[in-house]
Order: structure tokens, then C-alpha cells, then sequence
């Protein structure tokens, strides 16, 4: 727990007080140790900080923090998701601080803090149960209210006294004050803000129409004879502030629930860990202050707070939101666990081994949090006509009461209640951007990463995937078959050399061959030597080879060079195996031979593609000979092999300019200048570290079942925006007119608004289910 938990927790919490204890935290916030646990540094020495703001609720919002935060000295760019309310923020240390933009936030009226703060879901569940308070009293009140105006409704002219007449009015006025007072006062807060400010958002025509419709109501009840009239519409006001509540809070919950997978993610490390002390006692202190080699005491039930490797004890873990493995998976002494797992049965000791942000836990959090701040092209076209529709929206109100003013003054506030209540653009700021989120979180549960929200739309039209061969179409794990070597040279010795550099790389190929190397070393009885071996000059070139050089106890430095063929001069030989040669100065010194096996789920998923009306394609750096055998097992007809890396980009540009458009599968290594061109990708996630990865999107699991599940749900999720969108415009289409030529009560704007939000994110809440193979919510209809 961080100073800033804690001060949040002691300092008094009265309105004087509040905003003292809220001065404090700021100030706070600008020590360096405080900003690391929600910011990381950029390799062009900015800070980028990962924040939720408090008290959004639409695209103007977001449109307005970013405005603000732009204009402080120092931001350098702002990212903010109206669906989310998560934001990231690239400042410099050098010019500004987090206390400073963050009251830029504050200033327009919406509080930011850290995106892991210890009380923003305790803040969160306080929020949501004062508005469901607000949605019973305006309930409460409007079934009350309408029983006071039903009388009025059903007799006729005289039948009720005038003096029973006021007293209805005067009770229903006093039942609207609750209603007013205590039930509008977000609204109120967010409109009194916004002119402030001069901004606007979505609920200042809301406030400006609840405040003109109780006026003139209140007007008919005090001066029935005044220029207003008698007419009074507390049952109208009552009703459709309930309506508008009831939606927003129903579309709250819809919306932490799309989202919730993003959510259990973000929030899986523990505030605390119990650390070993000196004297092999523990100690508890804040995961912010761990070190690698700390050892940890983690008991049943509790998250793992860093990569690191078992000590003592036998356990079973839950990694399914990190690895998409749904199973508990045992794990004992010298065995590997990553943070963000839960410790399910046993106690266990853990020595840490990584921390922070070069934890697999950290990679996959930057890349969800991206992922959520990511605008779709549709979602930006929505998000930059929200204001000027706004200013639209109170014009148009403005000239539908001035062009109703004949028909008396009431009626045409009433008309221009009815404008700005149902045109308010809810619905079209969530039609993209509810769905979107909706699917990512499905993903996320299925182990499936989203790195990019746009990718959806990508993968949505894409008509051929190509597939990389080794790592992908194949198992990363090889066997060592066999070893051919230069004259005086010995097959283990060459191997060991081998393995020194291909320790030193993270292709596949090469962490078999370290495997391989290690595997019969401690066979031998020489794992310790073989560990020991070192070397320096390190240089990988992609899709060719490592080179270095092996220092040599007793013995001249070996400069060596580890990869293809042509890489190592190595003589022509045809082979159906997979082979890496390894070349000195004098030239060619051995090549491995390695057995690599096609993924039992290979030819499944090719079968199923193809089956869907998709060109599929494989792209290697392997010899021609060896993709060949792999591309026949899985049934692929086109392919190519002894690609490069540019190689693969030419070829997959040359598909893209005959107007294919293509998605690229792939180990996320020697294919990154492809996958960051492809119109969508995959890269299997335990391949490489995911920071280094170029895809749109990373299977965790590292199973290919699941491409075809995701296209699926790509295309379902571009129908659902598309359903969305039409929906918001026919609903705007249909009730405008309406509302302008006074036929639309204020109830029935209220209501018709509520609704449209609602039916919004209960239409894309059906893609928040997890996809499975064949589910029928996301067959390709």
C-alpha cells in the first residue's frame, strides 16, 4: 500500500477537509516512487501514466480532459476511452508533474487517479450505490407524482375544485423537490460545470431541460394565471429523470461487466507480499518494493506478485487469464510461475526473478491497456461530431421553442425540453466503442490479447492468412536428430559452441538447440561447463543467425557464427529435416539436424479456414524442402520457403497491391516487419516477450484453435456496430421530428433516450460471452 492509499484512508473527509486531503494526494503523486507504480518510462525519456477518470460519461467528456490536459505545459499527448473512462497520459518529467495535470482534470470537473489505486473499486462500488439511492427516489417520487396527476387525466373540466386542484399541484411540487435536489444533481453538477469551463457535454441539454421543465411547472403551480399558464408536467419531469437514471445505471452495469475481463486483469497483483528477512523470518512490505532475489512466502488463495521459480513447496496455479490455460496447473520446487496467478492449494516459496515491467503480467497489461484506449475508425467518427452535434442539439431546441412561442410559452418550452432530452448522441458514442469492448473482454477471457481495437475491423475483411512455419504451424520444441561436423572436430564439442550462442537468442530453433545441448550435458555429467561457457559481441541478424564470440579458458577467443546455411557458408544439402550449421573463421563447422513436429491442431484450423472461403498461405526462412513436408501435413497447397524477413513483407505487399487483403500468423520474432504490415496478425504469445511483439493480436494460449473463433467474432462485432450505429441514426431520424413538432412528450423523449442507450449495449453485451469453436453467437451468418 502506497502513501497515498493511506493518506486517502486517515485524512478527514468533511468538504473543507476533502479538498485538503485531495491537495495532499496530489502533491504526493509527484514523488518519483509514488508515479512509478502507475507510469512507466518511454525510450524518449517521457513518462506515460495510466489513469481512470472519475465522472465521465460520453465522448464529450473524454473530448473535454483531453483538451485540458493538452493545454498543460509538458503533456505531451492524451488518450482517452469514453467507454472505459481509462486514460493515458505521456508527460515530461522535466516540465510538469502528475499534480499538475491532474488538477487540469479536476478543474474541468473530473477526477483522475491511478489506474491500480487501492480504492477506486471500493469508490466505485460507493458511486454505484448512491445512484441506485438516485434511481429510487425519482422512482419513488414519479409513481407518487403520477397518482396525484391521474385525477387531472381522467375527470373532466369541473369535477375536481379548484382548491383540490392546487393541492395536488402544490404536493407533487414538494414530491419534485427530492427528485431535483438530490436525483438530478449529477446533472446539474455536470451542466454547472460545463458552462464554467465553456465546454459542453451530453448532459448539459439534459440539465438545461429538467431545470426549464420544473421552472415552468413550478411557475403553473405558484402564478397560475402568469404568462406560463397553469399547465404543470411534474409527472412528465419526474418521469423521465427516472427513465434516464434507471438507463445510465443499467448501462453502468452492462458496461463494467463487457469489460470485466480488462478489469480482473488490470487489478490481479497483490497491494502486499510477505518477503524473507536477514534472519529467515517474513516481513510484509508493498510489491512496489521487490526486488529480484527476493524470496516471497505466497499461501493459498493469494496473486503471485512477480515471475520467479518455486523454493519449496508443491502447489497448483491459476494462470487462465494470463496463458488462456483454463486448467490448475501443478507446480513444484524449480519450476517457473508468472505474477498475476493465483496460488490455489499450497504454500509455497518463491525466489523473484523478474519485477515490474519486465514481468509477463506488466506486458500483458500495457497491451490491454492500449488495447482499450484505442479509438476505431467508426468510434472516431462518432467521437468528433459528439460536440458539434451538441451545439446542434440546443440550437435546434432554441428554434423549435421560438417557432412554438405562438402556441404559447409553456408549449414551447415543453417542445424545446422534449429537443434536448431525446437528440442527446448517447447511443452514437457507444455504438462502436460498447462493442468493441465487449469483444475484446471475450477475448481476453479466451486468451486471446487485443492489442489494437481497430484490428477488428481489420480482421473483419480479411480474405487470406499466411502462416509463418516453425514456432506456428509447428511446435517450438525440436529433437536433436543429428550432427554433422568438419574433420578433427567432435559432435559434442561443436554442440556445446552451439549452444553457447543459442542461449543468446530467443528463436525457437535455437532454444531447442540450447535445450538439446543442456538435456545431454547433464546426461554427461558437464551441465556446470556448459553453463559457464560465455561470450560477448553478440549480434542476431533476423532470419539469418547469431553470431558472437566464445571466450576460451587456456585458448584463443572463438569468434562463431550459429543459423541457416547461407548464413554459415555451409555446403548445399538436401534434407527433409530441419538444419542450423554453425561456421567459424575457417568456414563451415557442423550442422544439427532437428525433428520438429506440425501441431496437432494444425491442419484443423487450415481446414476450417479454407472451408470459410479464406486463401491460406505459408511463408518460412526454412528450406524450401522441409516447408514443403510441413505445408503438405497441414494441408496448404501455397508456399514459399528461404524467405527473409523482407522477403516475407515484398511478398505479403505484393498480395496486398493485387487488393487481397491479409492477415499474417506468427512467432512474433523474425516475422515483426510482417506483422506490423499485415492488415491484421497474430503472434503466439509465449514465443517472445509480448513488448516486442508487433501483432494486433497475441494468443496467449498459443493454440491455434482459436483464429477462427476470433474472425468469427470479428465479423460479428463489425454487424453488431453496424447494427448499433443504424439503430442510433433511426432512432434519431424517427424522434427528432417528433420532438420538434411538439408530438413527443418530455417523458417520452426521456424514455425514448434511456431506451436507445440501453438497447446500444444490450445488443453488443452479446458478444461479451467467451467464443468456443462453434458457438452459435459467433457463426458467420
Amino acid at each position: 500500500m502506497t502513501s497515498v492509499d493511506v493518506l486517502a484512508m486517515t485524512l478527514p473527509k468533511g468538504p473543507l477537509d476533502a479538498a485538503v486531503a485531495e491537495g495532499e494526494r496530489l502533491k504526493l503523486l509527484d514523488d518519483p516512487q509514488e508515479w512509478a507504480h502507475f507510469s512507466h518510462t518511454e525510450p524518449d525519456g517521457a513518462c506515460a501514466s495510466s489513469v481512470v477518470f472519475e465522472g465521465m460519461h460520453c465522448a464529450a467528456c473524454a473530448i473535454t480532459i483531453e483538451d485540458a490536459l493538452l493545454h498543460v505545459p509538458g503533456v505531451q499527448s492524451v488518450q482517452i476511452s469514453a467507454a472505459s473512462h481509462r486514460g493515458r497520459v505521456v508527460w515530461s518529467p522535466q516540465k510538469t508533474k502528475p499534480s499538475l495535470w491532474m488538477t487540469a482534470a479536476e478543474q474541468v470537473g473530473y477526477r483522475a487517479v491511478p489506474a491500480n489505486d487501492a480504492h477506486a473499486h471500493e469508490r466505485r462500488r460507493q458511486e454505484a450505490r448512491r445512484m441506485v439511492w438516485r434511481v429510487a427516489v425519482a422512482g419513488l417520487c414519479m409513481m407518487q407524482v403520477m397518482m396525484y396527476a391521474t385525477p387531472a387525466y381522467v375527470t373532466a373540466p369541473g369535477e375536481i375544485t379548484p382548491d383540490m386542484v392546487a393541492l395536488l399541484r402544490w404536493a407533487s411540487w414538494v414530491l419534485s423537490l427530492p427528485v431535483m435536489l438530490f436525483s438530478c444533481a449529477p446533472f446539474f453538477r455536470a451542466a454547472w460545470r460545463d458552462l464554467r469551463q465553456r465546454q459542453i457535454s451530453m448532459d448539459l441539454p439534459v440539465a438545461l431541460g429538467m431545470l426549464a421543465t420544473f421552472v415552468v411547472s413550478s411557475l403553473g403551480t405558484f402564478e397560475p394565471d402568469g404568462p406560463f399558464g397553469a399547465e404543470v408536467y411534474f409527472d412528465s419531469l419526474t418521469m423521465f429523470v427516472f427513465f434516464l437514471l434507471a438507463g445510465r445505471w443499467l448501462e453502468l452495469r452492462l458496461r463494467d461487466r463487457t469489460a470485466g475481463a480488462l478489469e480482473a486483469v488490470l487489478n490481479r497483483l497483490p497491494d502486499s507480499v510477505s518477503r524473507r528477512t536477514a534472519d529467515g523470518g517474513w516481513e510484509p512490505v508493498s510489491v512496489r518494493r521487490l526486488a529480484v532475489g527476493d524470496v516471497l512466502e505466497v499461501l493459498p488463495g493469494q496473486a503471485l506478485a512477480g515471475d520467479g521459480t518455486i523454493l519449496s513447496g508443491q502447489t497448483q496455479v491459476d494462470e487462465a487469464l494470463l496463458t488462456g490455460e483454463s486448467r490448475p496447473l501443478s507446480r513444484g520446487v524449480g519450476e517457473r510461475v508468472i505474477a498475476g496467478s493465483h496460488n490455489l492449494s499450497g504454500r509455497i516459496e518463491v525466489r523473484i526473478d523478474q519485477v515490474g515491467a519486465a514481468t509477463r503480467y506488466a506486458q500483458i497489461v500495457a497491451l490491454m491497456e492500449n488495447a482499450s484506449l484505442t479509438r476505431p475508425p467508426m468510434a472516431l467518427v462518432a467521437d468528433r461530431v459528439a460536440k458539434p452535434f451538441l451545439m446542434l442539439v440546443l440550437l435546434a431546441a432554441a428554434g423549435a421553442a421560438a417557432h412554438g412561442w405562438s402556441s404559447g410559452p409553456a408549449h414551447a418550452v415543453m417542445v424545446a425540453v422534449a429537443v434536448l432530452v431525446v437528440t442527446c448522441p448517447c447511443a452514437l458514442s457507444l455504438a462502436t466503442p460498447a462493442a468493441m469492448l465487449a469483444t475484446a473482454g471475450a477475448l481476453a477471457r479466451s486468451g486471446v490479447l487485443v492489442r489494437r481495437l481497430e484490428a477488428l475491423q481489420n480482421l473483419a475483411g480479411i480474405d487470406t492468412v499466411v502462416f509463418d512455419k516453425t514456432g506456428t504451424l509447428t511446435h517450438d520444441a525440436f529433437a536433436l536428430a543429428d550432427i554433422h561436423v568438419r574433420e578433427g572436430v567432435a559432435p559434442e564439442q561443436a554442440l556445446s559452441w552451439a549452444a553457447a550462442l543459442a542461449r543468446q537468442s530467443l528463436h525457437p530453433v535455437s532454444r531447442a538447440l540450447w535445450a538439446q545441448a543442456r538435456q545431454r550435458a547433464q546426461a554427461f555429467g558437464s551441465l556446470t561447463e556448459l553453463e559457464a561457457q560465455t561470450v560477448s559481441q553478440v549480434s542476431e541478424t533476423a532470419g539469418q543467425g547469431v553470431a558472437a564470440v566464445l571466450a576460451r579458458p587456456g585458448g584463443q577467443p572463438l569468434a562463431l557464427r550459429l543459423g541457416s546455411a547461407t548464413y554459415c557458408q555451409a555446403p548445399a544439402a538436401r534434407a527433409e529435416r530441419l538444419q542450423v550449421c554453425l561456421a567459424d573463421d575457417a568456414g563451415w563447422l557442423a550442422t544439427f539436424e532437428l525433428q520438429e513436429e506440425v501441431r496437432q491442431e494444425a491442419a484443423g484450423v487450415v481446414a476450417q479456414l479454407q472451408a470459410l472461403g479464406l486463401s491460406v498461405q505459408v511463408l518460412s526462412g526454412d528450406a524450401p524442402q522441409a516447408v514443403a513436408q510441413v505445408a503438405a501435413a497441414v494441408g496448404i497447397a501455397a508456399y514459399r520457403g528461404g524467405c527473409t524477413p523482407q522477403d516475407k513483407l515484398l511478398h505479403m505487399r505484393g498480395l496486398q497491391q493485387e487488393g487481397h487483403r491479409v492477415a499474417m500468423v506468427g512467432d512474433g520474432l523474425n516475422d515483426g516487419p510482417v506483422l506490423a504490415g499485415a492488415d491484421a496478425s497474430f503472434a503466439l504469445g509465449q514465443a517472445v516477450p509480448l513488448a516486442q511483439s508487433k501483432a494486433d493480436f497475441v494468443l496467449m494460449s498459443g493454440q491455434l484453435t482459436v483464429l477462427v473463433d476470433t474472425w468469427r467474432r470479428s465479423r460479428q462485432t463489425l454487424r453488431i456496430v453496424k447494427q448499433n450505429l443504424a439503430w442510433a441514426a433511426i432512432y434519431n431520424a424517427a424522434c427528432v421530428p417528433l420532438a420538434l413538432l411538439g408530438w413527443l412528450p418530455a417523458w417520452g423523449a426521456g424514455l425514448g433516450m434511456a431506451l436507445s442507450s440501453l438497447l446500444v449495449v444490450l445488443n453488443a453485451l452479446r458478444l461479451s460471452t467467451s467464443i468456443s469453436a462453434g458457438s452459435p453467437a459467433i457463426e458467420d451468418h
